[in-house]
């Protein structure tokens, strides 16, 4: 299975769940300081709520959580072939997940773009450094601040 990821820069991280919740009609997979996810079946989406007071609205990053190490793999050679150049983050912790992934570099407007698998979902993780990777903005490193 893979999924569309929107990650939100959220003015009020509580509020905005309230919000999603009565949307969605469900609770957030995850919640942690200053973030929380919603794992939807229908439609399949994981919706990143990332509290960045006088950001929200924004979007701060998208990605493509896929199944396995396997399948991001393959996706960054079928790229790659296509011409187009990514950064690699193996076994790195982001959004209190441990994760394999790479960026896609050189997007037409900025935008930043992840392919990724969770490897484990790291629940006692806080404030990992490097999160997000260079490619990320100060918002999107702010996703794994607590």
């Amino acid at each position: 299975m893979s999924r569309l990821q929107l990650a939100l820069n959220v003015d009020d991280l509580e509020r905005s769940i309230g919000f999603y919740r009565r949307l969605f009609g469900t609770e957030p997979a995850k919640l942690r300081p200053g973030y929380a996810n919603f794992a939807l079946a229908e439609p399949p989406l994981k919706l990143v709520l990332i509290e960045n007071p006088g950001h929200g609205g924004s979007v701060n990053h998208l990605g493509v959580e896929v199944e396995s190490t396997e399948t991001v793999d393959a996706v960054q050679r079928r790229i790659t072939a296509d011409g187009l150049t990514s950064t690699d983050e193996r076994d790195t912790v982001c959004c209190y997940a441990t994760q394999d992934k790479f960026w896609v570099d050189d997007t037409p407007d900025g935008e930043q773009w992840e392919i990724y698998t969770v490897l484990d979902e790291n629940p006692a993780s806080v404030a990992p450094s490097g999160c997000c990777g260079d490619h990320a903005s100060d918002e999107a490193e702010a996703c794994c601040a607590g």
